[in-house]
């Protein structure tokens, strides 16, 4: 199993309107890809800052095979929908896991 995790601190201002966007639009579009078998958004506790609140998305795949799709075929796409809807005010820090 890989878990690909992006976390992402997001203005105070605009945090609601990111965690609808992430629920209603984001996450809903990257499980149409089929290459993915769950999601997870998770907000931080007790890591609260003043330029923003820090939230970790998780989706989780059977392989390396299904990640290396999703970043050849969408990624790229699914970016410039989040910058199109929040601009710079979020900032995403991106790993790779593989359960052992």
């Amino acid at each position: 199993m890989i878990i690909y995790n992006v976390t992402i601190k997001v203005e105070h201002g605009a945090a609601g309107d990111w965690v609808q966007w992430m629920k209603e639009e984001h996450i809903p579009d990257l499980m149409r890809t089929g290459l993915f078998e769950d999601a997870r958004l998770c907000g931080l506790l007790e890591h609260e800052e003043e330029d923003g609140k820090t939230y970790v998305a998780q989706y989780f795949c059977k392989s390396r095979k299904e990640y290396d799709a999703y970043i050849d075929t969408y990624a790229v796409a699914m970016r410039e929908k989040a910058f199109k809807a929040f601009g710079n005010k979020f900032v995403a820090f991106r790993t790779l896991m593989e359960v052992l």
